[in-house]
């Protein structure tokens, strides 16, 4: 994967919300992005943050000897004043260009989830970060969330009735995006939504086609259609040798790019952190390698992508062929996170493979972060 930062003397700062281990703050840091100012409420995610992107920093050498990285500030988006995150990030001089990210936990929208929606106590979370931004005025903004956000139509409406109401000060889009596209091997759609203040911008020369769409989501994906792209292989008996990669498809789509050799698994940091399978060998056995159609304990396939990485909500994803679940270590490959990324606490594993479900993947979130700074240095 690439994980290649860029630099830049003046980097655009950026405020993250729902920060959870920073997999959105790594993409928009690696575009060239300064994030300045981070908010987790989960205190084991918080302090996942702590230990993996100081780890992952100080591979890049982002930070100085002896210094580490900790989430800002810890209380509900809820309970904090706008003066008091404008105070925390900048001090006295609030820049005239800032942005603010974040993905509002989305449980209450998701399929898998209770689908209460924008009433539920996670959704309603999405209000209140709009709102936020509003009041907090940044010169642009970047949300995301399931795609449930569309496809309930209730939820659709007061979405889009959201998105009418940030309208009035900003220039909006919004775009479903596969992960797969971008390079990551995992099947993964989100919405996301991009605003441009309307008073900190000329946008006069922004053309929207009929659709009102004007920015190039897509401008930074690597693969068009891969689901069909490709002729992806079926699901085979569980414990077969000698299996070869389909010649025309990429090893980066493929499972087997994030898997942990047994001889790997004591000296990779994470790689043996898995839960142990409940029950007898051969009653997993009869899974096949590729059968991911079902509700629960999917068996991956080698050489295919991941379905969405939706640990911590029931969700079971098996090895291909060992007798196992997943590692902490190949779930965090699956999201695009190097292993740099070291998670230090032990135990608390469902807290681990919650907090890896809920981000970004990364290499999706640095196409995003590219395609905006791009975007955002032509208007400037």
């Amino acid at each position: 994967m690439d994980n290649k930062i860029v630099n830049t003397n003046n980097p655009i700062p950026v405020l993250s919300f729902f920060t959870g281990g920073g997999f959105m703050d790594m993409g928009f840091i690696q575009a060239g992005f300064n994030v300045v100012w981070t908010n987790e409420i989960e205190p084991a995610f918080a302090k996942f943050y702590e230990e993996g992107i100081t780890s992952w920093k100080k591979k890049y050498k982002l930070l100085s000897k002896g210094q580490k990285c900790s989430i800002s500030n810890t209380n509900s988006i809820k309970d904090i004043p706008s003066n008091t995150i404008l105070s925390q990030a900048f001090g006295k001089e609030i820049p005239t260009l800032f942005g603010i990210i974040g993905g509002p936990p989305c449980q209450d929208f998701s399929i898998n989830g209770n689908l209460e929606g924008f009433k539920g106590e996670r959704g309603s979370l999405t209000d209140t970060y709009l709102c936020r931004i509003l009041d907090l005025n940044p010169s642009f903004f970047i949300m995301e969330n399931v795609t449930g956000l569309m496809r309930v139509k209730k939820n659709a409406k007061h979405f889009l009735e959201l998105l009418e109401i940030m309208s009035e000060e900003y220039l909006i889009d919004w775009e479903t995006l596969n992960s797969l596209e971008f390079g990551v091997p995992q099947s993964r759609e989100r919405i996301f939504v991009v605003g441009l203040n309307r008073k900190h911008f000329d946008l006069s020369s922004i053309t929207a086609n009929l659709n009102n769409k004007w920015f190039p989501f897509h401008s930074k994906r690597k693969y068009t259609n891969p689901h069909k792209q490709y002729k992806w292989p079926e699901a085979i008996a569980f414990g077969t040798k000698n299996i070869e990669k389909p010649q025309n498809i990429p090893l980066q789509l493929c499972l087997a790019s994030c898997l942990v050799s047994k001889d790997d698994e004591f000296i990779i940091p994470n790689a043996n952190e898995y839960f142990n399978l409940l029950g007898k060998a051969n009653q997993f056995a009869k899974i096949k390698e590729g059968e991911t159609n079902r509700p629960s304990f999917k068996r991956l396939h080698r050489y295919k992508y991941s379905p969405t990485a939706c640990y911590g909500n029931n969700e079971v994803h098996l090895h291909p062929y060992q007798h196992r679940r997943l590692s902490v270590r190949e779930a965090l490959r699956i999201q695009g996170v190097d292993d740099s990324y070291v998670l230090t606490t032990p135990n608390l594993l469902s807290k681990k493979f919650k907090m890896i479900g809920n981000g970004v993947p990364v290499p999706l979130a640095k196409a995003v972060a590219e395609t905006l700074k791009e975007f955002i240095v032509k208007l400037i």
